[in-house]
This record gives C-alpha cells, sequence and structure tokens, in this order.
C-alpha cells in the first residue's frame, strides 16, 4: 500500500516544509487543487524537482480537454494526474493516452458518481491505472466514510488498483488496511494534526501491518 499526502489547504512554503518532514513515510505527494489553483503547475515542477525519488499527483480533477490538460500536468513534472469519474469516457480516454505518451499514470477520482459499481466497472476497461473513491470534503461532517464505496470498487475492478480518500485518519486507517487498497489518501489525518510526523509515521506503520 502506498501512502499518498494530500496538500489542499497550505501555502506553498508550508507544503514544502512539512514534506520534508514526513518524506520518509509517504509514497505519493498530491499537489491538490486548491494548491493547484492558486500557486498553478509551478508547484508541481518544483516539488518534483525537490523530491525526484517521490511520485508527485497533480489533483487536476481534469473534466474535458482530457488529453491536452494532462499533458500539461505531466509535462510540468507530474508523476500522476486525476481525471474525473463522471467526465465522459473520451475525456478519460484522452488522460489515458496522455499518460502512455509521457509514460506516467492516471487516477480516476470517482467523488459523486452515481452507479458507482456500474462506472467502476466501465473505466477499469480504459486503461487507467488507480480507481479511488473519494468522500467530498463537504460531506465528511456529517460522518460519511468511504469504506463502503472502497469495497463496491474492489469488488468490480480487475485491470486497475484500488484508491480511497477522504476523511483518513488514524481512527479508520485500520479498517481500510484490511480492504487492501493500493493507494490510501490521507489530507488532514496527518497535515491537521499537532504532530504530523508522529501521525504519518503511524499511519505508514498501521499499512504495513
Amino acid at each position: 500500500m502506498k501512502l499518498q499526502l494530500a496538500l489542499d489547504t497550505l501555502t506553498l512554503e508550508k507544503c514544502f516544509d512539512l514534506v520534508e518532514e514526513v518524506k520518509d513515510y509517504i509514497d505519493i505527494i498530491e499537489i491538490g487543487t486548491p494548491v493547484l489553483l492558486e500557486y498553478g503547475l509551478n508547484a508541481v515542477t518544483e516539488m518534483k524537482q525537490r523530491y525526484p525519488h517521490l511520485s508527485v499527483l497533480a489533483d487536476a480533477k481534469i473534466m474535458d480537454a482530457g488529453e491536452y490538460e494532462a499533458s500539461q500536468c505531466y509535462k510540468a513534472g507530474a508523476d500522476i494526474v486525476t481525471v474525473l469519474g463522471v467526465s465522459h469516457t473520451t475525456t478519460i480516454s484522452g488522460v489515458v493516452k496522455a499518460a502512455k505518451t509521457f509514460g506516467r499514470k492516471v487516477m480516476v477520482d470517482m467523488i459523486d458518481v452515481p452507479d458507482l459499481k456500474q462506472r467502476a466497472l466501465e473505466i477499469d476497461s480504459l486503461g487507467v491505472d488507480y480507481i479511488c473513491v473519494h468522500t467530498a470534503f463537504d460531506l465528511q461532517s456529517s460522518g460519511a466514510n468511504p469504506l463502503a464505496e472502497l469495497e463496491i470498487v474492489l469488488s468490480v475492478i480487475s485491470h486497475a488498483q484500488a484508491g480511497v480518500a477522504g476523511g483518513v485518519k488514524l481512527a479508520t486507517i485500520d479498517e481500510i488496511a484490511a480492504l487492501n487498497p493500493m493507494v490510501v489518501v490521507v489530507g488532514g489525518g496527518i497535515t491537521n494534526q499537532v504532530d504530523p510526523v508522529l501521525a504519518a509515521k503511524k499511519m505508514k506503520e498501521r499499512m504495513s501491518r
């Protein structure tokens, strides 16, 4: 299992500082959508230059112009780019085409997909690398968690690997790790903690049991 650190609400300098502190416990650095909006693809480029041994994900949440937009992210240094599962199949296929051109990877974000089982089955045949269930930030306060959705995706995919995001924290990591997804995405469960290094260390330890 890979631990992906989601950097969403920090300044770029704080992102760099945090990654430096937790780099030994994470596998993928996610330049979150809010950071991309504020700092642009330069954030991806600089992060990859600083940490070439770690994978960098651009959470572009592509919805249209798949090949073109993904290509811009890959050119900037992204190893993985996200595209929304609710986008048109042609768009997702465009992202896959760009990934193959650059020798990189695609993660499909299944946030708010209405028929998760059917759509995961369809997307699994498109050549994507990861299908990631995602409990929206705006829903997490209601107690929603992605565990049930992860079980659905795992039951139907045979080509892609599963990922899980949205409100993952120490209190829920054991249940999630038991299902053995390839990627576990953690944001506030690390970034908002009093001791983010300890939180990242504990997350990685529990994922490695």
